[in-house]
């Protein structure tokens, strides 16, 4: 692999080469603007999470095959007077008139003129000042054509009555996330080239070195985003958040890369005349280290493909992609531009022939040094640091409630919050059971099986919501007491799934019972996302350190790198959880959070322990380990800093993100990130090969 490299880099950096490679991308970039839909066009707000064997996806199945009235895209019409309370008459002709006026894809609304007087008192609230109705939307409606449905009706609520709407459920979450994501989007991306270029420039003086990362990653995103269009043309599904994900991910490993590149290049301007020798000798010592740092994030991408759970799958395509383009960029694209500006990227600290290789003073020579003379005490103090920070791990609470995710004025979330308010807790998102039967089930067996349901714990009512013609399939509707996204509600709904065998042998009937709804579904959603942390983490690790063995020709060497990578990603969830508490007031977290921080901090800070790693063997060649280390702390010390500054910054940037599980993920991301860059890299990793290793033979070292 390294003679390929070194001969495509070779090829890159000669003069013909360069314009050759440069041609070439600016060529693939206008062809692809041209040609290739973009990836916007196929983003949806979201997917699938649970695979088809899940046991409430099956019970959905049920739902929809017995009982087609409940087939299509619910959303929940919350009405509210804000003084006084609601007119039943008025309420009445407000949905008649919604039901002739043949809005696009509404499919089933409630007709309360057609209920009597006690059954349509149990949409209001006990005070009467809020009603809810269920609407039901054709589920083969695109999400802009849902929207475009529900400002219809908003509009003839707004012009017919003196009621304040709110639509929540599935349909008003979809276009209100749909809303967040296309506002955010532009956002996302100013932000992330406007912070890049300004950290750039305060870091290294100098307008084209600030320029020319940013120039390589515009033109890698136009190729990643046109690519995965064509992608999405040929079928592949890409959530919003994953297209937002992606986009930090790209900038932050194109500035990552190129700060690699050109930081060895300066170096080797300092030794060679010519800019071409320079950049050839440059590539060959950095370009497999940084191919093998895009190559780990790019298997932590791949080993998303064996997930089950729909959202860490997403990932795996796209992310994959990405890095396999951006890898491809970081050997050709990144050192082709840097050759072809040459030492005017350094304008105005040229760097000349002659100059030293490595300042003596700086901060990272000094902190070089230290470890080098005591690194017994540099170990100690970072271990003991970082188990501290990890300690907090055990205060971590999950948060299952996606609403609370969402910005507290979104109109979904502000109805869901007045049902809260007005309505039972578990009338939020009550429980359908589904009781299927060989034989016809007579009355007396329902109630039995309706009393059985009702005695488990934390179950507040059950009713009987729907029976089939043959009577052998029975739709039950159970309400739980409290939330039924709050953990207790899951434990306990969790229970009653399990012994739903005895269920039906303490009923004396000959059936099964399946659970569809929002809390069965968070008990598989919570059981799915325990499995494919272990499976990921497991594979991640496995797959990850066989590549830097076969890149570092050690054994010993992956296990100095993997063992602080997994104790900084420890110590950055515990501390990062810490810090949202106190100063974001955020207590709990997505069960997501976990893994996708793992992911992103093991891949990418990796990255910066294979930079010195790799300078420390190439120097051990001719020095002994203490100088060794002390040389590769303090040539790297600089760029991996900025890097690391950088890309915690650029992470950062998804707090600027509407959904609090980005904003959640983008901070710990960047904690990760600095605590890797400035105490893994820079003190403990070292500390722990001055302890550990010994100086090669002169036989050994050539």
């Amino acid at each position: 692999m390294k003679n390929l490299l070194q001969a495509i880099t070779d090829r890159v950096t000669t003069r013909k080469g360069m314009w050759i490679t440069l041609s070439a991308w600016l060529i693939l970039t206008m062809l692809l603007a041209v040609f290739a839909p973009s990836v916007r066009d196929y983003e949806v707000s979201n997917i699938a999470s649970l695979p088809d064997d899940a046991k409430s996806v099956i019970a959905q199945k049920k739902v929809d095959q017995y009982f087609k009235d409940n087939d299509g895209l619910p959303a929940i019409l919350v009405f509210q007077m804000k003084n006084g309370e609601i007119n039943l008459s008025d309420l009445t002709k407000l949905l008649d008139q919604v039901k002739d006026e043949k809005i696009k894809g509404v499919q089933q609304v409630v007709s309360l003129s057609a209920l009597p007087p006690q059954a349509a008192a149990g949409f209001f609230s006990s005070d009467k000042t809020t009603a809810i109705i269920p609407l039901t939307f054709d589920s083969s409606l695109e999400t802009k054509e849902v929207k475009k449905s529900i400002e219809e009706i908003t509009k003839i609520t707004n012009d017919t009555t003196k009621l304040k709407l709110y639509v929540t459920g599935p349909a008003g979450i979809a276009t209100d996330t749909l809303d967040l994501f296309s506002r955010a989007d532009l956002v996302l991306i100013f932000s992330t080239v406007g912070l890049i270029l300004l950290l750039l420039i305060i870091i290294y003086r100098s307008p084209l070195l600030a320029l020319i990362p940013l120039l390589a990653a515009v033109f890698v995103y136009e190729v990643v985003t046109q690519t995965l269009g064509l992608m999405g043309k040929a079928g592949l599904v890409m959530t919003s958040q994953t297209v937002s994900i992606m986009s930090i991910l790209l900038f932050a490993a194109v500035i990552d890369y190129s700060l690699f590149v050109f930081s060895r290049f300066r170096e080797e301007l300092k030794a060679y005349e010519n800019k071409y020798d320079a950049m050839k000798e440059a590539m060959r010592e950095t370009g497999t280290p940084v191919f093998f740092s895009g190559g780990t994030v790019l298997a932590a991408m791949l080993v998303l493909f064996f997930a089950k759970s729909g959202d860490y799958h997403n990932f795996a395509p796209t992310f994959a992609t990405t890095m396999l383009i951006i890898m491809l960029a970081s050997i050709t694209l990144v050192p082709a531009l840097f050759t072809l500006f040459g030492r005017k990227s350094f304008w105005p600290k040229v760097p000349k022939v002659g100059d030293s290789a490595i300042n003596h003073h700086s901060l990272w020579s000094k902190a070089g040094r230290f470890v080098a003379n005591k690194p017994g005490l540099s170990v100690a103090a970072i271990g003991i640091l970082l188990l501290l920070a990890a300690s907090n791990m055990f205060n971590l609470k999950y948060e299952f409630d996606t609403m609370k995710s969402f910005p507290k004025d979104m109109p979904s979330r502000l109805g869901y919050e007045v049902l809260e308010k007005k309505f039972e807790k578990g009338d939020l998102a009550p429980t359908t059971v589904i009781l299927e039967s060989p034989k016809p089930v007579t009355v007396e067996q329902q109630e039995k099986v309706k009393k059985v349901l009702s005695d488990q714990p934390h179950v507040s009512s059950v009713r009987v919501n729907g029976i089939t013609e043959n009577q052998q399939v029975i739709n039950y509707s159970m309400t739980f007491k409290g939330n039924p996204y709050f953990t207790s509600t899951i434990d306990a709904m969790e229970k009653v799934i399990n012994k739903s065998g005895k269920i039906i042998d303490n009923s004396g009937l000959d059936g099964k019972l399946y659970f569809a709804g929002e809390t069965a579904t968070k008990v598989d959603d919570r059981a799915t996302n325990n499995r494919d942390v272990l499976v990921i983490v497991l594979l991640e690790t496995i797959l990850i350190f066989a590549m830097l063995i076969i890149l570092t020709k050690s054994f010993k060497m992956p296990i100095y790198m993997m063992g602080t990578i997994l104790i900084s990603f420890l110590a950055a969830l515990g501390l990062g959880t810490f810090l949202s508490s106190l100063f974001f007031d955020i207590s709990t977290v997505s069960d997501r959070v976990p893994l996708y921080a793992f992911v992103f901090l093991v891949a990418l800070g990796i990255d910066y322990n294979i930079m010195l790693i790799s300078r420390f063997q190439e120097e051990q060649k001719k020095h002994t380990v203490k100088d060794a280390v002390e040389i590769a702390v303090a040539s790297t010390g600089g760029v991996i800093s900025s890097a690391g500054i950088i890309l915690a910054a650029t992470f950062a940037v998804l707090m600027t993100q509407p959904i609090q599980l980005l904003f959640v993920f983008g901070f710990i991301v960047a904690v990760g990130i600095l605590l890797d860059t400035f105490f893994i890299r820079g003190i403990l990793l070292p500390g722990l090969i001055v302890l550990l290793e010994k100086d090669k033979k002169p036989s050994e070292s050539r």
